[in-house]
């Protein structure tokens, strides 16, 4: 198969992503929230266990939480 084949099969179904624009506010905001709450934590009890429990959900949350927040406010120049 052919690139172009490939690009004119792809044209057939859309992207459409798992969270709809509408609602990437509410999932970047609550991510966010979380990761504030989970950071808290961690810092009451830094131990190896309160990183795999804390430590790594609090550091994904705020990651995804800011590219769903740059996604939903979007970025202007």
């Amino acid at each position: 198969m052919s690139l172009n084949q490939v690009w004119e099969a792809a044209s057939a179904s859309p992207y459409s992503p798992l969270i709809s624009k509408d609602h990437q506010f509410f999932v970047g905001f609550s991510l966010l929230l979380s990761a504030l709450v989970l950071t808290g934590l961690f810092g009451l009890n830094r131990s190896f266990l309160s990183i795999a429990s804390f430590g790594v959900p609090a550091s994904l949350a705020f990651g995804f939480g800011a590219v769903y927040m740059i996604c939903a406010v979007g970025v202007y120049v």
